[in-house]
């Protein structure tokens, strides 16, 4: 009623009430007939509510048990009613919250967002943005929301919706939030859940209407607040993937790249701290793991504490023990941001979440996560899947294989000291190193020359695809296990891996393997097994990292400690390594002499490979010396023990010798200027090569193939050799390698007459010449100019 008595009840309200009391129900019994809440019919007999939704103007039809010609009019009075409800409302009076004025590095993530919202969809278009904890979902969230809110004339809504507390926002209390927003009087806010979700989208009909919806627990939250109509964008933000939404397009938000976490620092702390200490400043940023929260907290500390240097704070964050401590500024904690997520996961996947803090290395298969948690493989797959989900655990570029952002294995670390009883905790830790270190060790062996078999492996495939795919873990155990004086273990895994490693000789830093080797050895006072290390890291202080007097050094001590122990064995192999390398120093006399006194010991070597390289490395001294002839009869010779022993080392093995062996003798064929038989050679070199996956001989072999078939004037094959070959020499180790290949290519262009090309070739190679600074390479220069 109003002031004047008159009853102002919407025309659906009074029609309900007469046909309630027409049929002799009560509110309470119209409910349960209905399948409504009696607060429901109560507001909307007395014009709280304007009129019911369609299903539920429908279910009161049916329990009213109208004739055809009243359900007719109550019907048409309840779609009358809605539509006068839809008109009531004005304008939405919801706004976004402010942007912030330092975003970097999310020009990418923008455009998609935008080419997202702005494509055509029926049923209004969903866009999830997912990411770990911290890494600026709602603060990208909030900038596209401000970029693109000129094509949503009709309003935006933007509501937290606490999806990481203890009590995250109910789907009905966020609906009521926004059905406030869009004008909605409380008294006319049904009730019932459902009605007001129907309210909520028929308010939306025909309107373009952004809504943000922050900080998403789950899709049960999110479904029904989805604005489901044409020309309408919900953003939604969330830690979990949200796959069940049905429709929804998602955009994975990744840490920044590392200039763009730079920019941020210096966009917070100044950039005249930043310029001035850039090293510092990367150094910062990549502490923070490059999370734009972490960068913020950083960035905020420098500039509350103007006489901190950017150095000081990266001195702090060095310490991994102390590192989520350090990233706190007032209310802004990194720690907080992962304990929220934290706190969500089973037990069981907290459990898991811990102690995979154990692995030491970048990324892990789900067997391994099965060692460091204790668990059998199916289960822990489970909980994998969980902490994905959680964005606590990244899927890697292998769908099988997890990695922790390095600020959240910190956390876990954290946790698993926090929460774990320290004797199950060290012993799991323990459990997982020797398992890294025991199956690595047996991984390689497999490699052995003489190890026909790849046990407890099913074969030297699948032993090195372990050995490739948990080569960070590997490494950093045997690193681990060093520092813990766990000495037999590191000097069994270092010798073990010398024949993996051939082949790989760019792969993996293998000087610092042997090295730690080495050490190891002298810690258990084992000097026969120091010199076999010895030997070892001088072999990767020459093929890995191209130092020949370095090498020199190594090899001599190796020998010294042979000849003492009187090792004839050891002192082959330290005299044909001191003559290989004393080759590329262009010693050739003084390696000559330790080639020949090599090959007089290799009988004692205990296996014919061993034998076999110590005349290859007498062959090519020889070829250095002009004496081709002399050199090929000792390369046939030796690649007739190859074939005459073939069956008596593994296929890998004889793979890799008996490519060195035929590129050794195309060598020679080259060096006697019989071109085509050496291509013919070099081609089966390379062959042999790519067969067992070793892209460096393969590049080696493909360069002098190359010059070869340029000789006798192959030139579209010799054009695609040297294109192989310098798509194989890469990186810093291997400029001369590529400096000669790019020669190799502008003689064949000059002789083609691509005089551009030529120029092209000529100036890279020149620069890679006076980068090394070698006596060859100051060579090659003098021929280049």
């Amino acid at each position: 009623m109003n002031e004047n008595g008159e009853d102002t009840a919407p025309a659906f309200g009074q029609l309900l009430l007469s046909h309630r009391r027409a049929a002799g129900l009560t509110q309470a019994e119209l409910a349960r007939a209905s399948g409504m809440s009696v607060r429901a019919l109560r507001d909307l007999e007395r014009g709280r509510a304007q009129a019911a939704q369609r299903r539920s103007a429908d279910a009161l039809a049916d329990a009213l048990r109208l004739s055809a010609p009243e359900r007719a009019r109550f019907l048409a009075t309840a779609r009358d009613g809605r539509r006068r409800a839809s008109r009531a409302i004005g304008p939405v009076v919801g706004d976004l919250p402010p942007t912030v004025p330092d975003l970097v590095g999310r020009d990418d993530e923008l455009a998609r967002l935008r080419e997202a919202a702005l494509a055509p969809s029926p049923s209004g278009v969903v866009v999830s943005i997912i990411g770990h904890p911290g890494v600026g979902k709602t603060t990208l969230a909030v900038a596209a929301a401000h970029a693109l809110r000129e094509y949503y004339p009709d309003g935006c809504l933007a509501l937290d919706l606490l999806g990481m507390a203890d009590q995250p926002l109910s789907s009905r209390e966020a609906l009521e939030q926004l059905l406030r927003a869009l004008g909605v009087p409380a008294q006319q806010i049904p009730a019932a859940a459902p009605e007001q979700q129907h309210l909520f989208r028929s308010l939306l009909a025909g309107r373009r209407v952004l809504v943000l919806l922050d900080n998403a627990a789950d899709e049960a939250q999110v479904r029904p607040l989805l604005a489901a109509s044409p020309g309408c964008l919900t953003l939604v933000t969330c830690r979990r993937a949200l796959a069940g939404l049905e429709g929804a397009r998602w955009v994975w938000l990744e840490p920044l790249a590392a200039p763009d976490a730079t920019d941020l620092l210096a966009a917070i702390a100044g950039p005249g701290r930043v310029a001035a200490e850039p090293d510092a400043a990367a150094e910062l940023a990549a502490l923070c793991g490059n999370l734009p929260l972490a960068v913020r907290i950083a960035g905020t500390r420098l500039a509350s504490r103007p006489h901190w240097s950017v150095a000081y704070l990266a001195g702090e964050l060095r310490d991994a023990s102390t590192r989520l401590s350090s990233l706190a500024a007032g209310d802004l904690q990194v720690r907080s941001a992962f304990e929220t997520s934290y706190r969500r996961l089973s037990p069981a996947a907290r459990l898991a979440f811990r102690r995979l803090a154990a692995i030491p290395g970048t990324d892990f298969a789900p067997t391994l996560a099965a060692v460091a948690a204790g668990l059998p493989v199916p289960a822990v797959r489970v909980h994998l899947d969980e902490l994905v989900d959680a964005n606590l655990l990244q899927s890697g570029t292998d769908p099988y294989r997890y990695r922790f952002h390095d600020l959240i294995r910190i956390f876990a670390g954290e946790r698993r000291e926090a929460e774990e009883k320290p004797a199950d905790g060290e012993t799991l830790a323990d459990a997982t190193l020797s398992h890294l270190l025991s199956t690595a060790t047996a991984a390689a062996r497999s490699f052995r020359p003489d190890r026909l078999t790849a046990e407890p492996f099913p074969s030297r495939r699948r032993a090195a695809e372990w050995l490739d795919a948990e080569a960070s873990n590997w490494l950093a155990a045997l690193r681990l296990a060093a520092q813990a004086g766990r000495h037999r273990a590191v000097l069994d895994l270092a010798r073990s891996l010398r024949w993996y490693a051939d082949g790989r000789t760019q792969q993996r830093p293998w000087y610092e393997v042997f090295t730690l080797g080495v050490a190891a050895a002298r810690a258990l006072g084992s000097r026969r097994e120091e010199a076999v290390l010895l030997n070892f890291a001088g072999w990767a202080r020459y093929f890995c990292l191209v130092d020949q007097e370095g090498a020199v050094g190594l090899h001599r001590e190796a020998l010294a400690i042979a000849v003492e122990l009187g090792d004839r064995g050891e002192q082959a192999r330290a005299l044909g390594s001191l003559a290989s390398v004393l080759l590329r120093l262009g010693c050739l006399d003084e390696a000559l002499g330790y080639a020949r006194e090599a090959v007089e010991l290799a009988g004692e070597l205990e296996f014919w490979l061993g034998q076999g390289n110590i005349r290859n490395v007498l062959g090519s001294i020889l070829r250095a010396q002009g004496r081709a002839d002399e050199a090929l009869a000792v390369h046939r010779a030796v690649l007739a023990d190859v074939e005459a022993h073939y069956g008596e080392a593994n296929p890998d093995a004889r793979r890799f010798f008996h490519s060195s062996t035929l590129l050794a003798i195309g060598l020679d064929l080259n060096e006697a200027g019989r071109w085509q038989r050496a291509a013919r050679t070099f081609r089966e070199a390379r062959s042999l090569s790519r067969q067992g996956g070793f892209s460096l001989e393969e590049g080696y072999a493909a360069l002098n193939e190359g010059r070869a078939r340029r000789e006798v004037g192959q030139h579209a094959f010799a054009g695609v050799c040297l294109q192989l070959a310098l798509t194989a020499f890469t990186g810093v180790a291997l400029r001369w390698q590529r400096a000669r290949t790019l020669a190799e290519l502008k003689a064949l262009s000059v002789v083609i007459g691509d005089t551009a090309a030529a120029e092209e070739y000529r100036r890279e190679a020149l620069a890679l010449c006076e980068e090394l600074g070698t006596e060859e390479a100051k060579t090659l220069a003098a021929e280049l100019a």
